[in-house]
């Protein structure tokens, strides 16, 4: 199965008073020996504008009474309420379960919510996943070829919904929303080439400790055995990764309003 982005397409929307030009957002296609589908987020909402309106919204609307980051949990709440405001249908949700695999089910696919954290200048991100001590431990190590069907396995979604920050202002927090297919060639466990990660100091010395992966357009994959053989994803910012941002927002990290002023402003208790 192959997925290829096409990007950058420009489309144009008229009205009786003037003709305006937008960016269209990326296109996924998803193709295999028997059928080709093609389904993105613009399919389903014609306003490609209020995609990115709604996902400013619900950002701002959460940091008026929150000053903590939006982690996964609270990403999987926020990202359905942008969907429904998009005329997205909501089948379901993992309402913050700890369970792997798909978050929210919808008319769009099925999503797997994660949050990061920017690193080396916006540059970077590094995604955790699976715990894969099932089929890799420092008991037993397990192959490569295991270790791939485990993940496969486990990946029940259609897309990635990542929500991104940078805080290296102190005084505002940025995002960025990036809506990725699951079988993209760097999330995908098969493209890459598995290598025993070995110990290079102490106890561990010369021991198998974990597995690494090669380089694909400078991503790779890791496991470490002692963190609870949790597969990591290295993501280097491409230009290429940088056509699957869907939406960004910059926000002031000073909330407004605590729960009480919330409660008081919108009842008469």
């Amino acid at each position: 199965m192959e997925t290829k982005p096409e990007l950058n397409n420009e489309v144009i929307t008229s009205s009786v008073s003037k003709t305006k030009k937008v960016k269209k957002q990326p296109i996924l296609i998803i193709e295999d020996d028997d059928k080709c589908e093609v389904k993105s987020i613009t399919d389903i909402c014609e306003n490609i504008e209020l995609i990115d309106i709604n996902f400013k919204k619900c950002v701002k609307g959460y940091h008026l009474i929150n000053s903590s980051s939006i982690n996964e949990t609270i990403w999987e709440d926020i990202n359905a309420i942008i969907f429904s405001s998009l005329g997205i249908n909501i089948y379901s949700k993992s309402d913050g379960s700890h369970s792997s695999g798909m978050d929210i089910n919808c008319s769009l696919g099925r999503i797997s919510n994660k949050s990061a954290k920017y690193s080396n200048n916006k540059k970077s991100i590094d995604i955790s996943s699976y715990r894969l001590t099932t089929v890799c431990s420092e008991k037993k190590c397990g192959t490569p070829s295991e270790i791939i069907e485990e993940i496969n396995k486990r990946k029940n979604f259609d897309y990635y919904s990542f929500i991104v920050r940078d805080e290296t202002d102190k005084e505002n927090i940025s995002y960025d929303w990036l809506l990725i297919p699951s079988n993209y060639l760097i999330l995908d466990p098969s493209s890459y080439a598995w290598e025993p990660t070995i110990g290079k100091r102490g106890k561990n010395k010369d021991a198998q400790v974990g597995w690494n992966t090669n380089e694909i357009n400078g991503c790779k994959m890791s496991i470490t055995f002692s963190m609870s053989s949790q597969l990591w994803i290295h993501i280097e910012m491409t230009e290429e990764i940088k056509k699957f941002i869907v939406a960004s927002a910059v926000v002031e990290n000073k909330p407004k309003y605590n729960y009480i002023d919330l409660l008081d402003k919108l009842t008469n208790i």
